[in-house]
């Protein structure tokens, strides 16, 4: 009708929608194609800028674009004036503002800002930290805008006493803000180092940190940011790492050296040995026979120990720069198969450094504040989960808490059934603890049977123990225990076992028992066929329905008697 306005149909809008579509991807794609031929032919130009600045200002989080742009500034940095350079770069910071506000979280553009801050001749860094502030009061949470903001702090030179005073402003105005807690965890150990503990805090600014986190907490007990900071707070700090055993032997012509701190040897470390003050060469390996990172590791001796004499054995601990970090003796005399010297520790210590009194007390009045807010929140899974650790941290040992940590534990297990699993492998952690803080160090036989154990941890520490018996528990894996090169008999029975990954590690392996486990083919067996096997008992396992199965278990482990 005359008068009227047309108005398209909905098909028609799609199909126009449609159109245009194709025809910017049409665009995006030959923009594309001609930056990656420019790429391709060496042409490292402004028109090359040009063209991937039509494509990154609709699309920031096209990475290989913003490698050809580097390469394009480099290039220009090489070959033009300074204050040309200076020029381009600042225009580029200009765009890479854009692109930001296209994605405030684009890991490329981002970086990118890094590496021009980096290249450019004149960098204002003030600058950078205010373009920080404007994001972050944007989006307080932009972990990207946070990494950036360290990457400012650290090549500039501002101050850190006042980045810590605007995590404080950041975390008042709103304490659901992880990342300020988590980068005022990563400037407390900077400003105010401990020198006695690696990466840790000087105890008196730490103990006011509680009463900081404890505001939050009380504010709102459901928040995980400031719960996740608390659990930092009662962290004991990384050990001090040395040599906490050196263990020698004939049987396997081999040195073995327990440290208490993940190393990878002739990475930042080395390990020396030496035999009646004769230098030993040979390739470090740790227990999985690989050079991954490890705190066990092995040398394997090629001329052998010899069993006629008496040996003097010394392992040195040395730094990148060749300074003696730690040094230990062992003496193996003539006759003996081996020998070995483990570091004593005294009880509550070996997994956690020993609070002074003023910690101590720090600790006890956290823990009434949080027993406090626990009969006004009896069923939060923080304020439970807290209140564990804070036992944990006052008693390691269990003497004064062991009831209450154990039902703080069943209870978790019954609030937050999801996690029911963490909490039992949690609880099997602290046992572990427990037993291993208050067992002889040079045990040699160890009996875990009927302690509720879903994992086995700290295995490590149970170098030295050749027979071990962790029958009636509810252990799935055995891979922990591939850090027992030691062990000769191990029984399983009566758990959940359906895999016997990592027990191919144990070199020394003679007698093995699981029965009644979840074993369901003999195949579980193949990697092991190397191992010395005399005695395997797998009876009531599922795999024991299998015809000729035990035909079959003597096929792939030969070393098996014959029946």
């Amino acid at each position: 009708m005359h008068g009227r306005l047309k108005v398209k149909t909905t098909a028609q809008q799609e199909e126009a929608k449609r159109k245009e579509r194709e025809q910017k991807l049409k665009i995006y794609n030959a923009a594309t194609s001609a930056a990656f031929k420019k790429r391709t032919n060496g042409e490292f130009d402004e028109e090359g800028l040009k063209l991937t600045g039509e494509i990154l200002s609709v699309n920031p989080d096209f990475y290989s674009l913003w490698n050809y742009r580097k390469e394009i500034f480099l290039y220009m940095k090489e070959n033009n004036e300074t204050d040309s350079v200076q020029k381009l770069m600042n225009d580029e910071l200009g765009f890479l503002e854009s692109c930001l506000k296209v994605n405030p979280k684009s890991y490329g553009a981002w970086h990118h800002r890094s590496f021009i801050m980096e290249n450019m001749p004149s960098p204002d860094w003030e600058r950078e930290l205010q373009l920080c502030n404007t994001f972050l009061e944007y989006d307080e949470r932009n972990f990207h805008c946070w990494d950036y903001r360290r990457f400012v702090v650290l090549t500039s030179d501002v101050e850190l006493d006042q980045e810590l005073a605007y995590t404080t402003e950041k975390i008042q105005s709103n304490f659901s803000n992880y990342s300020s807690w988590h980068y005022r965890s990563k400037l407390l150990p900077v400003i105010f180092p401990d020198p006695t503990h690696p990466v840790r805090v000087q105890e008196d600014v730490l103990l006011q940190e509680h009463e900081t986190v404890q505001n939050a907490i009380f504010t709102d007990p459901d928040d995980q940011s400031a719960w996740f900071y608390h659990r930092w707070l009662l962290g004991r700090g990384r050990k001090k790492l040395q040599v906490s055993c050196v263990h020698a032997s004939r049987k396997t012509n081999q040195i073995l050296v327990l440290l208490t701190n993940y190393i990878q040897v002739d990475h930042g470390h080395r390990l020396s040995v030496n035999i009646n003050s004769n230098p030993v060469t040979g390739e470090w390996r740790n227990v999985k026979g690989t050079t991954d990172y490890s705190t066990t590791w092995m040398l394997t001796v090629k001329e052998g120990l010899p069993s006629d004499e008496d040996l003097s054995i010394g392992v040195t601990l040395l730094t990148e720069s060749d300074c003696t970090q730690f040094s230990q003796g062992l003496e193996l005399n003539q006759g003996q198969e081996e020998a070995w010297t483990m570091a004593s520790y005294k009880a509550g210590t070996r997994f956690s450094i020993e609070l002074s009194a003023a910690a101590s007390s720090t600790m006890e009045k956290e823990l009434e504040a949080i027993q406090e807010l626990h009969s006004v929140e009896p069923e939060n899974k923080w304020v439970l989960l807290t209140l564990l650790y804070l036992m944990k941290a006052i008693d390691p040992v269990h003497e004064k808490y062991e009831e209450d940590i154990t039902e703080a534990i069943n209870k978790l297990t019954a609030v937050d059934t999801k996690r029911k699993a963490f909490y039992r492998d949690l609880k099997s952690k602290f046992m572990m603890e427990k037993i291993l803080d208050v067992q002889d160090v040079n045990t040699r036989d160890m009996t875990l049977t009927g302690l509720d154990l879903t994992s086995l941890c700290h295995t490590e520490w149970m170098v030295l123990v050749q027979e071990l018996n962790v029958s009636q528990n509810h252990l799935s894996s055995l891979k922990p225990l591939s850090n027992l090169p030691c062990l000769t008999i191990l029984i399983a029975n009566n758990n959940d076992i359906d895999s016997l990954e990592g027990l191919q590690h144990c070199k020394q392996l003679r007698k093995l028992h699981l029965q009644k486990n979840c074993l369901r083919t003999v195949q579980v067996f193949l990697p092991l066929a190397s191992l010395p096997l005399e005695d395997v008992n797998v009876a009531g396992n599922p795999l024991c329905n299998t015809e000729n199965y035990t035909e079959a278990l003597r096929a792939l482990l030969p070393s098996l008697p014959a029946s």
